[in-house]
């Protein structure tokens, strides 16, 4: 038997690696020669780096850049020598989980970091980049990361404008004198699966700013500020398109990749699958086993195991699907390519005894076994 397991992580409970290597226990205790191929997978969000990493035969790296506070941060981000490729979480550099509730005001916080992390990847010789930009805690429009490629973002007297989404309100200029000369041979390939515009009511700073931070006078002023900042930017980049869907990812960092680094703004999912070529390796397997940490109707809408769902059907594949918890209306999953899932959980616990790490794996494993050997007995 060839089985292919790519199981997204349990957030805050298992790594896509650890859930995947649980599972496989769970079936060699049935079928003991069975091939077991674990494909560690993400969806442009937390753990990108370290399963793209893994899976692509890259390695993980530390870097000390400036925090969205302003203060030293270590960033962790993966690289694949072979392809000259950077795999790189925002969140890592400018996440909101680097600030606490009592700090959280995005005219303070700064994408800065995110630009030096890109600098020292360009050291170290990549020029493919893959970037997820989940999780910020920024609405900077992404001016931080600029002035760290080099990008003048500049005040009326000609100095780089303020730290924050209040450094916007300050842009007189925007040059491109000083940008990091190697940025003229690198592609980025942007992970962002949302669709909302820079500003306006769907905007980065209506939808996205309360959780950062932002009362009602502050989510005026900024997308007045990002209007502005996108029209400076029109003026230096004809192409620059404040409307295109995703430019309000990330607090505006969609509309600075698009506009000002010709990135491409993807599906997280599509990415990820891509770069991993998990194709190569379904269309050989027997079964093909997915999850994540809680599997319900939200799940369908591209997230990781539908998108693994979606390529196993193309080679005709069953998919089961493990998962922490499900919910009533994970079954529209079952149309979508999922044959069917299972909850791991087997027994009545609290929350805490549910996320520990060793817990989850030993009832990964138990409820894999399981499974199997009603797959073995209609074998």
């Amino acid at each position: 038997m060839n089985v292919v397991i790519a199981i997204d992580s349990f957030k805050g409970s298992l790594t896509s690696l650890e859930a995947g290597e649980s599972a496989a226990r769970g079936i060699k205790k049935v079928y003991p020669n069975a091939a077991t191929i674990i494909r560690p997978l993400a969806d442009g969000g937390e753990g990108t780096a370290y399963a793209l990493a893994n899976s692509c035969g890259g390695r993980l790296t530390n870097v000390t850049v400036t925090g969205p506070l302003g203060k030293p941060v270590v960033c962790q981000y993966g690289i694949v020598d072979e392809t000259h490729t950077a795999i790189i979480e925002m969140a890592g550099a400018a996440g909101i989980t680097l600030v606490s509730p009592q700090e959280r005001n995005p005219l303070n916080t700064t994408t800065y970091g995110v630009g030096e992390v890109i600098l020292d990847a360009i050291k170290n010789g990549c020029r493919r980049f893959l970037i997820g930009i989940g999780g910020s805690a920024t609405n900077d429009g992404g001016i931080g990361m600029l002035q760290a490629l080099g990008f003048g973002i500049l005040d009326k007297n000609g100095r780089q404008v303020e730290f924050g989404a209040k450094g916007l309100q300050q842009i007189e200029t925007i040059t491109t004198d000083h940008v990091a000369p190697e940025l003229s041979e690198c592609t980025f390939r942007i992970a962002c699966d949302v669709t909302n515009p820079l500003c306006g009511d769907l905007g980065c700073s209506a939808v996205f700013g309360p959780q950062k931070g932002a009362d009602p006078t502050m989510i005026m002023q900024m997308d007045k500020w990002l209007a502005y900042y996108a029209a400076l930017s029109k003026a230096v980049f004809p192409n620059a398109n404040a409307k295109y869907p995703g430019t309000g990812a990330a607090g505006g960092m969609g509309f600075a990749f698009l506009t000002f680094l010709h990135a491409s703004l993807e599906s997280g999912i599509k990415i990820i699958l891509e770069e991993t070529r998990l194709s190569d390796f379904v269309k050989d397997a027997d079964i093909v086993i997915t999850g994540e940490g809680r599997l319900d109707g939200q799940t369908v809408m591209g997230k990781a195991p539908i998108g693994v769902a979606k390529i196993a059907k193309e080679y005709g594949k069953p998919v089961i699907a493990f998962s922490g918890c499900v919910t009533k209306d994970a079954v529209a999953c079952n149309a979508k390519g999922i044959d069917a899932f299972f909850p791991v959980l087997r027994g009545v616990v609290s929350l805490d005894e549910a996320m520990c790490t060793a817990n989850a794996m030993a009832n990964m494993e138990d409820t894999v076994e399981q499974v199997f050997r009603l797959i073995r007995t209609f074998a």
